[in-house]
């Protein structure tokens, strides 16, 4: 019963993925690591974010800044390297992890909802106290690298991420595409580490395989709901499941 849950959280979660442009892995692995735990939840997460990176990257790779590609890698894969080294340190305490993992969920709900409804906004619509592109190198370095501990750590650094590339990259696509190329490879270092830390084995793929179709149906439904709906409306209600499934993680 548990992993049909966890299929359907999948399917939901790229929903919102592709109704929003992200949030799908760190929408689901709350829910995912109560109903399969974090050994099954954060290798399949991992692969349909790697997934879904190669799904947009082929279809506009011409779009993708490779100087902004230079700059982020060059910052979030150390940072990737030392969240794994981390996150296998406290393997045998989870309940250090879920707590951590809860923090991180809470934060990033409760950032996302006052930015949505409390902040105040200029007569441009704007927001009065945004900071603009010109972030300091240090700031800069510094949201990075936390974005590649927690996505090293969880596979769900992308809020940070976005944080940082939102404010230099203003094209819709060209953002998209060097984005989801970030996640090929964070999440193909992911996915080499724990092949070779042992980490897959038989059901752990047949799990794998079996998400695949819910991936790609609810990036599909995902994507016939953005043109039809209001995202502002999908971005309240995921923020909302994630506050919900980051306070849940407080009582794992």
């Amino acid at each position: 019963m548990k992993e049909a849950l966890f299929y359907l959280v999948v399917l939901l979660a790229n929903v919102i993925q592709g109704i929003t442009g992200f949030a799908g892995t760190i929408l689901a692995m709350p829910f995912s690591v109560r109903l399969v735990g974090m050994d099954t939840a954060v290798p399949v997460l991992n692969v349909l974010g790697l997934l879904s990176g190669i799904y947009v990257f082929a279809g506009s790779r011409k779009s993708v800044d490779t100087g902004e590609i230079k700059k982020v890698l060059t910052v979030t894969v150390p940072a990737v390297i030392a969240g794994l080294f981390i996150r296998r340190w406290l393997s045998g305490r989870p309940a250090v992890l879920y707590l951590i993992l809860g923090v991180i969920v809470t934060a990033t709900a409760v950032l996302g909802l006052w930015k949505m409804f409390l902040r105040k906004k200029d007569a441009s619509g704007q927001a009065a106290d945004a900071e603009g592109p010109e972030k300091s190198a240090a700031l800069s370095a510094l949201i990075l690298a936390a974005s590649g501990l927690v996505h090293g750590m969880f596979v769900c650094g992308g809020p940070l991420l976005i944080s940082y590339l939102a404010a230099r990259i203003k094209d819709k696509t060209a953002f998209r595409a060097t984005i989801s190329t970030v996640w090929i490879f964070l999440n193909g270092i992911i996915l080499v580490s724990q092949i070779i830390s042992g980490a897959w084995n038989m059901g752990l793929l047949k799990v794998q395989l079996i998400t695949v179709p819910f991936l790609l149906a609810g990036m599909l439904l995902g994507s016939v709901l953005y043109k039809r709906m209001s995202q502002r409306v999908f971005m309240a209600v995921t923020y909302v499941l994630l506050l919900t499934a980051g306070i849940s993680l407080f009582f794992k």
